[in-house]
């Protein structure tokens, strides 16, 4: 009877310390803020522009490979120069913009993956859209958690650093697709790479971060899941004090 009060005494103090540690996060918290301000030239293109620019781009590789039948030539060859007319005139530099593409690609795709490095190793509390996933490749379930309901089926997947790998435990794994869930774990800076099949076809599933999940509970979606993560939170930080209320109790 001592032993068992004990441990559970044991688990109570245990489970208030962890929750004392965890940190409740937004998704937008996860986002390393100082990488995502660059150098970007297209960004001050209209979209009017911006499809002109590509326009020209697919016309002189057209033209350069001989992709256009010679039927065809004089009417590419006229709507490149309109192209590249109304974008000079605007008073852009063409070429340049071209040979920046790349250069913008790699900033952009950076911006991307970079992930809070504030928040590796921490306890967290966040809240999200489960898309089951098959085990890792050490035999542990796994899930993959995102911002929006819907995003790697109806909308594109999010960038990486809004995207979080679930490590699941033995108690609890997402029975439904965008199955709104709040988990609590130690949240680590971990890259990964892999394709899911989400609805009807295989998906890139590229995530930032990975956590490790101690508490998973379901929940259901009666506001937005920033109100809930912060319900859910007060909510089992009362439970504790009760079960610690009790064996003091029985102490």
């Amino acid at each position: 009877m001592v032993k068992t009060l004990l441990l559970g005494m044991l688990a109570v103090i245990w489970a208030q310390t962890a929750w004392a540690e965890a940190v409740g996060v937004a998704w937008s918290d996860l986002v390393d803020q100082s990488v995502q301000r660059f150098d970007d030239p297209y960004a001050d293109l209209s979209a009017k522009q911006l499809q002109a620019l590509i326009e020209i781009v697919q016309l002189r590789e057209r033209l350069d490979g001989g992709q256009v039948f010679q039927e065809d030539r004089v009417s590419a060859s006229a709507r490149l120069r309109a192209a590249e007319g109304d974008l000079a005139e605007a008073g852009i530099d063409i070429d340049w913009l071209i040979s920046q593409r790349w250069v913008v690609a790699e900033r952009r795709e950076a911006a991307a993956w970079a992930g809070n490095a504030a928040l590796d190793g921490k306890t967290v509390i966040l809240s999200g859209y489960t898309i089951p996933a098959p085990a890792d490749a050490d035999g542990r379930p796994s899930a993959y958690l995102v911002p929006e309901r819907g995003m790697c089926s109806h909308s594109p997947p999010p960038a990486p650093n809004q995207m979080v790998r679930l490590r699941l435990n033995e108690d609890w794994a997402p029975r439904l697709l965008y199955e709104p869930v709040v988990v609590h774990g130690v949240l680590s800076l971990d890259p990964s790479k892999r394709e899911v099949v989400v609805v009807d076809g295989y998906v890139p599933m590229h995530a930032s971060f990975s956590l490790e999940v101690k508490i998973a509970e379901a929940v259901h979606q009666t506001q937005p899941m920033a109100a809930q993560n912060s319900a859910w939170v007060e909510q089992m930080k009362e439970k504790l004090r009760a079960a610690n209320q009790e064996a003091s109790v029985e102490n």
